[in-house]
């Protein structure tokens, strides 16, 4: 998953388009039910949950690379057009 914030605070949420196949059984329903918290919290308070989601550590999502510039990130920026929006 990659969270992307725009100049406005708002943010984005992408996924790799299989996402199905790529998260186990055992951790697909967490992932989705978290997914929709995610965009829901979004909505209420973006700068502090893109706070918290820069050092994610624990569980099936762990922060990867957090910036603040996708530019400065060639290999983000290349997942990044074959992720799909939610």
């Amino acid at each position: 998953m990659l969270v992307l914030e725009d100049g406005e605070g708002s943010l984005r949420f992408l996924v790799h388009p299989e996402l199905r196949a790529i998260v186990s059984d055992n951790d697909l329903s967490y992932i989705e039910s978290l997914i929709l918290d995610l965009r829901e919290r979004a909505m209420l308070n973006p700068e502090d949950l893109c706070k918290q989601l820069s050092s994610l550590g624990v569980g099936p999502l762990v922060t990867y690379e957090a910036g603040s510039n996708i530019y400065d990130h060639p290999h983000i920026l290349k997942l990044r057009s074959h992720f799909v929006k939610l």
